[in-house]
């Protein structure tokens, strides 16, 4: 038999605190070697792009392939979500697809997680922090849900292009974290934040890295492209460079890629992977007036630990639809 979980399920048995646990171990297992993440794999049907996202944690016994597809026409034409993920479970021992779930909310959790799990190894210790959000979408409700599980914050700002945007954010973030969030008008009012996350579809700087105050954490969560980056080459040279992976990072990630193809700063400057912090192999932060940098891309590990949390919750709950394919 296997298991459906539609978003809905999915959404009633994840939380972020229980997926950055999980994603922490993904990240673990990778830099042991215990796990096996081949490198996504694209197709271009006409019109969309599909993606797929292997993993094996050989520990966590997390074996799972993620299925990610993109057709800008899907909501015009078919009144169907641009992006659309699924994710299929197996069990290790026999190979069988015990689960299929939705991916949309598991992928939004886990990115923050993983931002979650940096900021609690890269962010300064002290309580009462403020967040800066660049961005209001889904992702970027995920990201302030992350740093308010690894931090406690004393409140959080906000910018985005969109007003309307801005406001749906505030009001549904604000009551479920019980925390204060405030309008930034100007991406220079973001710099008085200790944590800032940056959540956007923009492909060019949203802010000047030259103003971010010493002390300051930085995940960079939004571009995901060679060409295309959220952060400029002043706050990439200013800060410790940490990624999910080396290999992504120099593969998809415009943020650094962009000033070392520039000459600008040398392969060097990637630090660490996060996953070397966690394991110890190499150190975090070393002092208050650091600048720590977290760059995401998102890897297929984090899917699979995170489905196999959901499916262990959902049979834990009696939820779901058990087929026989």
């Amino acid at each position: 038999m296997t298991l459906i979980l539609n978003r809905s399920e999915v959404a009633s048995v994840l939380t972020m605190k229980d997926c950055m646990a999980v994603v922490e171990q993904a990240f673990r297992e990778l830099s042991e070697g215990t796990a096996v993440l081949p490198l996504r794999t694209a197709i271009t049907p006409p019109g969309g792009l599909s993606l797929y996202m292997p993993a094996y944690l050989k520990q966590m016994g997390a074996l799972a392939c993620k299925v990610v597809t993109v057709y800008k026409d899907n909501p015009s034409k078919h009144n169907l979500p641009t992006t659309i993920g699924k994710v299929l479970l197996q069990d290790p021992e026999t190979g069988n697809v015990i689960c299929i779930m939705d991916g949309g909310y598991l992928t939004a959790v886990r990115t923050g997680a993983a931002s979650g799990v940096a900021t609690q190894y890269l962010a300064r210790k002290q309580d009462g922090q403020v967040a800066g959000i660049f961005g209001a979408g889904v992702q970027a409700k995920m990201q302030l849900w992350a740093l308010a599980e690894a931090r406690n914050l004393s409140k959080a700002m906000v910018f985005d292009l969109s007003e309307e945007a801005v406001t749906r954010f505030i009001a549904e973030m604000g009551p479920k974290l019980d925390l204060e969030i405030l309008r930034a008008v100007t991406p220079g009012e973001m710099m008085k934040a200790d944590i800032i996350v940056t959540a956007t579809s923009s492909a060019n700087p949203v802010f000047d890295g030259n103003l971010v105050k010493e002390g300051a954490h930085i995940n960079g969560i939004g571009s995901h492209t060679p060409n295309a980056r959220e952060l400029d080459t002043a706050i990439v040279k200013r800060s410790k460079f940490i990624g999910d992976s080396y290999e992504a990072c120099f593969k998809e990630a415009g943020d650094i890629m962009i000033p070392v193809n520039a000459g600008e700063i040398p392969k060097e400057h990637f630090h660490a992977e996060l996953g070397e912090l966690i394991t110890g192999k190499k150190p975090g932060r070393t002092n208050d007036n650091e600048i720590t940098l977290f760059k995401s891309n998102g890897l297929a590990i984090q899917d699979a630990a995170t489905a196999r949390l959901v499916y262990e919750r959902a049979l834990a709950a009696g939820i779901g639809l058990n087929v026989e394919i």
